[in-house]
């Protein structure tokens, strides 16, 4: 077999992103207070880089205008006591209102305590062996912030053996999760929902309603949880009534019972910081749009300028590699100035033509006025990729007089390529549909699109189901109520 070697050229054309579009598609995506991060580390990191000297004092007076002083009469008195201890009782319990008004005491929550907290103290309180306190401690360690069991009985008896040097049999790990199982708030220690809401069923007070209640999660829990209500009734032998009071008490019953006390730690608030404000002149229609953010100007170091890194024929290597050091330094600087200058004018940009596109609904606030908008609008009137589109709102939000808006909320379809009736329009026509329905016989899908035919939407019934999942509705069957 003969072998043979050729050479060959190949024109190829390829297109790559320099380093400082790279670096600006970064800075792009970031929100403001990531920015304003990025722009201190680069104040630290480059010695070319400085804050002008004439925004340090505009800073200062935009810092102390959006402060509010919300101090009253009686705060500023209080504080010429030296401690609250000396503060009169009359001047802590202003009461301005009338005698028939209801009055609440102040109740001091102590945010500090978590779920294994709280339910160790109450171990306290068991004559617990050394043994089995470890144990029941180990098993608290293993829940989540519902309080529910994340590991097994035999996972954790071998993480006790091999992890923490505890060898205990099954009868007694099952004992001492039995213990945690007893403690408050009643559910704590499930395994998973059925295990919680029979928990709970079992610390209710002893009557017909809870005892079927009981036998409902027990026994026919997949037919409870598809809502088959007749199918119920027929099989445990009762009457509408009885059921309706058993239903009545498992929806009473918490699904997520350490939630009492982590208070939905894993649904925690995320702060927001608006990127943009926009403020409305009603009378004349005119709208104020503001591009938020604390960053300082930015400006070349004197010691960098452009005659300190010239070198001289008869340079020394260090007059050279100083020459150099300046150059780069001041080159970096010269560039983070130019791409933070690109981002602000393209989100101002994007932002502009959003607003353009969507003033009504900044004249109204009213969400049902958003117009169908997608990528491509914004484009045609910015000029900017989609790309860019897409990062320059991802992440960001905009304030108005009455809320807080994620850009992306105004990126909307067309349920149809011929109408410009809004997905959001329809979505708020839907759930108020849903929501006004006889709960007793839920309207399916293909009634629901005959009700928003009647109403002028004309779409199809695969769109109602789709749109219907976004707004986090079950079926029919499943909206079904006693």
């Amino acid at each position: 077999m003969e072998e043979s070697l050729q050479l060959s050229t190949e024109q190829k054309l390829q297109q790559r992103l320099t380093p400082l579009q790279v670096q600006f598609v970064r800075m792009l995506e970031m929100t403001g207070p990531e920015v304003e991060e990025e722009v201190r580390r680069a104040l630290d990191d480059n010695p070319a880089l400085e804050q002008a000297d004439n925004d340090d004092h505009a800073n200062n007076l935009t810092e102390d205008s959006t402060e509010t002083f919300n101090e009253s009469a009686e705060d500023i008195q209080r504080a010429d006591y030296r401690d609250e201890d000396d503060i009169p009782s009359y001047r802590l319990e202003a009461r301005n209102h009338s005698a028939d008004d209801k009055y609440y005491e102040p109740i001091a929550v102590d945010m500090g305590d978590t779920l294994i907290d709280v339910l160790e103290r109450q171990l306290m309180e068991y004559d617990l062996s050394d043994i089995d306190l470890a144990i029941a401690q180990y098993i608290i360690g293993n829940l989540d912030d519902n309080g529910y069991l994340t590991r097994d009985l035999y996972a954790i008896n071998n993480d006790l053996a091999f992890s923490v040097g505890i060898d205990v049999s099954m009868a007694d790990l099952k004992r001492v999760s039995n213990v945690v199982r007893s403690l408050d708030p009643a559910g704590i220690g499930a395994i998973d929902l059925r295990d919680c809401l029979l928990l709970q069923l079992k610390r209710k007070e002893s009557s017909m309603a809870t005892k079927i209640a009981t036998e409902i999660i027990e026994d026919y829990f997949d037919l409870f949880s598809k809502k088959h209500y007749d199918r119920m009734k027929s099989l445990l032998g009762i009457t509408e009534e009885q059921l309706k009071e058993a239903m009545n008490i498992i929806t009473s019953l918490n699904p997520k019972p350490g939630s009492q006390i982590t208070g939905g730690t894993s649904d925690r608030t995320r702060h927001i910081i608006p990127d943009f404000s926009v403020e409305t002149d009603p009378d004349n229609g005119n709208i104020t749009l503001t591009l938020l953010n604390r960053i300082p100007e930015l400006q070349i170091e004197e010691t960098f300028s452009e005659s300190a890194s010239e070198v001289p024929a008869n340079a020394s290597r260090s007059q050279r590699e100083a020459a150099t050091f300046i150059k780069q330094k001041r080159d970096e600087a010269s560039g983070f100035i130019k791409i933070l200058k690109m981002r602000q004018e393209t989100l101002y940009k994007v932002m502009k033509a959003i607003v353009k596109l969507q003033h009504d609904f900044f004249m109204t606030d009213d969400e049902s006025r958003i117009r169908p908008m997608i990528l491509k609008d914004i484009s045609a009137i910015t000029g900017h990729d989609l790309s860019v589109i897409s990062r320059a709102t991802a992440g960001k939000y905009v304030m108005t007089q009455r809320g807080i808006y994620p850009l992306k909320l105004f990126f909307n379809e067309r349920p149809k390529d011929d109408d410009d009736t809004s997905s959001h329009e329809i979505l708020a026509v839907l759930k108020e549909i849903i929501e006004n329905e006889n709960k007793n016989k839920p309207l399916s899908d293909e009634a629901i699109t005959k009700v928003l035919t009647e109403k002028g939407y004309d779409i199809a019934r695969r769109t109602v189901a789709k749109y219907r999942e976004k707004l986090g509705l079950p079926v029919a069957r499943l909206r079904k109520e006693l």
